[in-house]
């Protein structure tokens, strides 16, 4: 079997709510080739989002009933995405919504019952594609360079600007490499909420805002920035390492958010390594602030790329649904040069129906 139709089902932690994403793959001459068939969002309501915001504080079973909850919230967003299609699916691929990720601990943890979607859907479901990777010693995270590869292979860098900023790449000997580089919506999300709102729409509270050095120069000096990959980062490390130090300084959010953004750029500057003519593609929800790619144009030498708006937007379904393919072919997909495990593996759980 070379074609698959495949639902992508993706939740970050942005909390903007449910992306899904219809994809086709089809393995021609060698190589895969994809399409974006249709993509929605279903945004969060506000009770949903305090859940999944709240779902870390749950005791066990609570936190076990949330997981179905939210599993079958998950079926019934497919079943409207459905509602008046009749393309044949082959499977759903959902990647949950991470509650814990702490991979020192051998522990990460997506909510959203695979069995509950494949239950309500009628659909095979592969879900929890993280946890094999960590439980052989690795990051179980970013799982999205495998697809960057594979799918995207013709641009030096993968960046994406998610919650978390991530990275991939081919190093000189033609392994991938990948890390998260740092956290981007997950902050500014959270500071603009003093004013009612869920984002900086197109950086425009930033830009206002000066820089203010001695905080730039903390948040630059934070240890994960001089630790080597592979490495992640999970709401924790921002809860504890990073936002005490931005709110132990007396300053408008205009001037913290604009020094964040300065660090954002800093980081991704750090990180990026190439030649003059290499192409850096840019995705996700931060590929639409203006202000922020203003930033990263002054400081990054590369040409930056930005796709068609399905791809920024949907890039990570896309790929998970991709993920899904590879699994259902029992075939690699999650590299130890990306995550640090102690081997290749083939991550997810299938629920048949």
């Amino acid at each position: 079997m070379n074609s698959y139709c495949v639902l992508g089902l993706m939740s970050g932690t942005s909390l903007d709510g449910l992306d899904i994403a219809q994809c086709t793959f089809e393995f021609q001459e060698g190589k895969w080739v994809f399409h974006i068939d249709r993509a929605i969002t279903y945004p969060y309501t506000l009770q949903w989002k305090e859940k999944l915001a709240n779902a870390e504080k749950l005791s066990g079973l609570d936190l076990m009933l949330l997981h179905n909850e939210y599993g079958n919230l998950l079926a019934n967003f497919v079943n409207l995405f459905l509602e008046g299609h009749k393309t044949n699916i082959d499977f759903i691929a959902s990647h949950g919504h991470t509650i814990f990720h702490q991979p020192q601990n051998r522990l990460t943890l997506q909510i959203g019952s695979g069995a509950c979607i494949a239950a309500q859907t009628g659909i095979a479901t592969i879900c929890n594609f993280r946890t094999l990777d960590v439980a052989l010693g690795g990051q179980g995270a970013p799982l999205v360079p495998i697809g960057d590869k594979l799918l995207f292979g013709n641009y030096g860098h993968c960046l994406n600007l998610g919650g978390f900023a991530n990275i991939s790449y081919d190093n000189n000997r033609g392994d991938r490499v990948a890390f998260d580089v740092c956290p981007v919506n997950i902050v500014i999300n959270h500071l603009v909420m003093e004013r009612g709102l869920s984002f900086d729409p197109e950086g425009s509270i930033a830009k206002q805002g000066m820089v203010n050095e001695a905080l730039l120069n903390r948040l630059n000096n934070l240890s994960f920035y001089s630790q080597k990959g592979p490495k992640s980062l999970g709401k924790e490390w921002v809860l504890s390492e990073m936002l005490p130090v931005i709110n132990s300084y007396n300053l408008t959010l205009e001037d913290k958010l604009r020094t964040f953004y300065e660090h954002v750029a800093i980081q991704i500057n750090n990180s990026i390594r190439g030649e003059i003519n290499c192409k850096v593609l840019i995705t996700g929800g931060g590929a639409h602030n203006n202000f922020l790619l203003e930033l990263f144009s002054t400081r990054i030498k590369l040409k930056i790329l930005i796709p068609a708006p399905e791809v920024i937007d949907f890039k990570e379904a896309l790929i998970f649904a991709f993920l899904g393919v590879l699994r259902f072919r029992n075939e690699e997909n999650c590299l130890s040069s990306v995550t640090g495990a102690k081997k290749d593996n083939v991550g997810g759980i299938i629920y048949q129906v």
